[in-house]
């Protein structure tokens, strides 16, 4: 590509290139743009600056924005292997004697089904879905009450919020609808982020996140942590690997899920 190109057209390949790939790295974008380091950082810097992108380790993601709350069964059929992994995954850090809180969502609900039958633990959850899922369960699964939420199979409200109150946990395990380094985690309803926002407060222990990779530069409508509110995230094996640098930047430990299970601190 020829470096006559003004900054707008630079700008505009730049953004077309993200919508298509997601993901870009700023050595590759040198020689995309056949142009110098300071120049890429400088049309990054822009571009970040206008909301169209957020900067990384070495690279930079498309901002993608999630202004709706999607039906439950409509967010199951998104990466199911993948969130079965993340869920068997995040369900083995959980130890015997733990209190857990976990919110409502199809990647928790695949944590609730992977916990040990016989452990001696407490889960507290709004997760409506998974505790009928789960049937009979060998630990015990303490739904907090509060009005029905149809779009997403989870409790909230008033009565939600005051049972938590009653409660400490010593670890937190939550999904997100989106994360990233400048919005941290975020979801699309303020209900739902009411009542994990009281779950991290009340949480005196570890924070874990489950995320599969589509979630990453993703932002909704509320905020629910900061990423350095977070003490893990659990993972697929599709997430880019810049970005777990970058979060490692952040104190952030990335378990990835996947057959052969890999830890990358």
């Amino acid at each position: 590509m020829s470096k006559s190109l003004i900054p707008a057209q630079r700008r505009e390949y730049i953004q077309k290139y993200l919508v298509t790939h997601k993901i870009v790295r700023t050595a590759d974008l040198y020689d995309l743009l056949d142009a110098s380091e300071a120049t890429v950082r400088r049309d990054l810097e822009w571009l970040e600056h206008q909301g169209i992108l957020e900067r990384t380790h070495g690279g930079a993601i498309l901002s993608q924005r999630m202004t709706f709350e999607p039906e439950y069964q409509q967010r199951a059929q998104n990466h199911p292997e993948e969130k079965r992994n993340i869920g068997a995954m995040a369900a083995s850090l959980i130890e015997e004697g733990d209190i857990v809180f976990t919110n409502s969502g199809t990647t928790t609900t695949q944590v609730i089904r992977h916990i040990r039958s016989d452990a001696g633990i407490s889960v507290f959850t709004n997760n409506l879905n998974a505790a009928l899922e789960v049937g009979e369960a060998g630990f015990h699964l303490y739904l907090v009450g509060g009005e029905f939420q149809s779009r997403s199979n989870s409790l909230a409200g008033r009565f939600a919020i005051e049972n938590l109150r009653q409660v400490y946990a010593n670890k937190a395990i939550f999904g997100v609808d989106g994360i990233s380094l400048k919005h941290g985690c975020t979801v699309p309803s303020n209900a739902e982020a009411e009542v994990v926002k009281l779950m991290l407060e009340r949480t005196l222990g570890q924070i874990i996140v489950v995320a599969d990779h589509s979630k990453w530069g993703v932002v909704s409508n509320f905020l629910i942590a900061t990423i350095d509110a977070i003490d893990k995230l659990v993972t697929d094996e599709e997430f880019d690997r810049s970005a777990i640098e970058s979060l490692a930047a952040h104190n952030v430990e990335s378990l990835i899920a996947a057959a052969g299970t890999e830890i990358i601190a």
